[in-house]
């Protein structure tokens, strides 16, 4: 087998497309202990993820973690899984499917959109075979991950370049780095937060939490610690609170180093012991629910909350499959791709013009 890939067939004439890849963390393909085990191996092996010394983390992962840890895992998959599967790759799959028909209503350059996770199916790997075996000559790579980290969204990307580095015809590229701070996505977030307060009424404090990262990131100079409080802000303005009515945590620790702080578990307890009437939740890092939102904050962070003497605690879901958040999805994407896309652009023309490139093509020798 050769060092570069087995090229996707091409015809002379067809014509080119832009592509779209989105991608995800991932998720296990059941909920259970054997689904998660290969699943876990591939994550924490990513060393963006975990920054140990290999020897170290090699005996850690093998020895400790997955013989124990994919069992536990599983219980807690199985709570929030659905008829469909799980909730992540639902919701992904949805968005992948509506940003596609959003597009097409608003561009007439020929576009496909495929969705890759960086851990488990659908691989990043097949994401990409389709774009590209569709034609696609130009592809923004986008993570669907709001705040930059190096442990998400650049691993995300890295699971592109690598790909990249074993392909012979490499398309154009643009990747998207964050959108953090996005009109279109603070106002999908507001938007969402309101309709939920028009439903449930509000509560005494809105708490925004974020995934969190080790400390060291930060002062290794990762900024996305910045960028969760800057959502933070924005949101909260667009909500017109004050500083007193909400706050930023960070959820999902992992070992035993400092990771960012205030931890969402121990403001929980907090709040709770403060007896404050009502705590509403929001996790403005991910754009569809999954296990650390409907687990580990709806769950979890609920039972927290009441066990400490909280009132009444709501968590308003992700953005998920929102009209709002459609339509802001399509705004970042179209931003990103002037230049490649065009609402002017003519169909027949195209066309036509493909069909001269194979008759010169064929001309010259070409087999088709």
């Amino acid at each position: 087998m050769g060092y570069y890939a087995k090229e996707p067939a091409y015809h002379h004439g067809q014509l080119p497309r832009v592509g779209i890849l989105l991608l995800n963390l991932g998720t296990p393909d059941a909920p259970t202990a054997a689904a998660l085990r290969p699943y876990l191996k591939q994550f924490l092996s990513d060393r963006r993820v975990v920054e140990i010394p290999r020897a170290i983390w090699w005996f850690i992962l093998n020895g400790i973690i997955l013989p124990l840890r994919p069992r536990k895992s599983a219980e807690k998959y199985a709570q929030v899984w659905t008829e469909q599967g799980s909730p992540l790759l639902v919701y992904a799959t949805r968005q992948t499917e509506q940003l596609s028909k959003l597009l097409a209503s608003k561009v007439s350059t020929p576009v496909s959109v495929a969705l890759g996770m960086s851990y488990g199916s659908p691989s990043v790997a097949s994401a990409l075979d389709k774009l590209r075996a569709e034609g696609c000559d130009r592809i923004l790579v986008m993570p669907l991950y709001p705040q930059y980290a190096a442990s998400s969204t650049a691993s995300a990307l890295d699971a592109v370049w690598r790909l990249l580095l074993r392909t012979r015809n490499v398309p154009a590229i643009r990747s998207l780095r964050h959108y953090h701070d996005h009109p279109a996505y603070i106002t999908a977030l507001a938007d969402s937060v309101r309709e939920y307060w028009s439903t449930h009424g509000r509560p005494d404090k809105l708490v925004m939490s974020f995934h969190g990262v080790p400390r060291r990131s930060l002062d290794l100079g990762d900024p996305y610690h910045c960028e969760c409080h800057k959502t933070g802000r924005l949101l909260a303005e667009a909500l017109g609170l004050e500083k007193d009515q909400y706050m930023v945590c960070f959820q999902s620790r992992f070992g035993k180093a400092e990771w960012l702080k205030p931890y969402l578990a121990a403001t929980l307890e907090s709040l709770g012991k403060q007896k404050l009437a009502r705590v509403d939740v929001i996790c403005p890092g991910f754009s569809s629910d999954c296990l650390e939102t409907l687990e580990e904050i709806a769950m979890e962070g609920k039972a927290t909350f009441l066990q400490n003497g909280g009132g009444s605690f709501h968590y308003i879901p992700a953005l998920n499959v929102g009209t709002g958040w459609m339509e802001a999805l399509s705004q970042i994407v179209l931003g990103e791709l002037q230049g490649w896309v065009s609402a002017d652009a003519d169909p027949e023309t195209a066309y036509h013009e493909a069909q001269l490139s194979r008759l010169r093509a064929k001309a010259l020798g070409a087999s088709d």
